[in-house]
């Protein structure tokens, strides 16, 4: 499993131009699967969004998690993020995780995360998916379940 995680003033997406997710202060997740992606993955990748400190303290630390400042979390599926480009200049989306099994994976993962904290909103499912933001720093984290990077 891979993430992308955004501080976020406030994101949204939409699908047919209806919003159907949206969250003020709080972190944007951009996740992706492989077909190998097990209850380890999603309890690790969980506890990494939850757990991250990288709002702001009193004295302009990042020493806070999105729970510690009662933002959102908004989980956007995203395949893309298994693209291989170290060939030529088309990506490859061999190692992302099939359709059927990706879909059933990213409803257990929303499920997962809304478990552990109830500030949950997501995007659709293999929809065509527009997503607005606003970055809070910029700051992006990178995160694979597998720990390769």
């Amino acid at each position: 499993m891979r993430i992308i995680v955004q501080r976020v003033k406030k994101a949204n997406v939409k699908v047919d131009k209806k919003i159907v997710g949206e969250i003020r202060k709080g972190l944007l997740v951009f996740v992706g699967f492989e077909e190998s992606d097990t209850n380890v993955d999603y309890d690790y990748i969980t506890k990494k969004i939850l757990g991250l400190r990288i709002f702001e303290d009193k004295e302009e630390k990042m020493n806070l998690s999105v729970k510690d400042v009662f933002g959102g979390v908004l989980i956007i599926p995203n395949f893309t993020l298994y693209g291989d480009v170290r060939k030529g200049f088309r990506p490859s989306f061999m190692a992302s995780c099939p359709v059927m099994k990706a879909k059933d994976y990213y409803e257990t993962f929303i499920q997962r995360v809304n478990k552990e904290f109830p500030l949950v909103e997501s995007g659709v499912f293999q929809a065509d998916m527009e997503v607005e933001l606003i970055n809070d720093g910029p700051v992006t984290i990178m995160i694979d379940s597998k720990k390769l990077f």
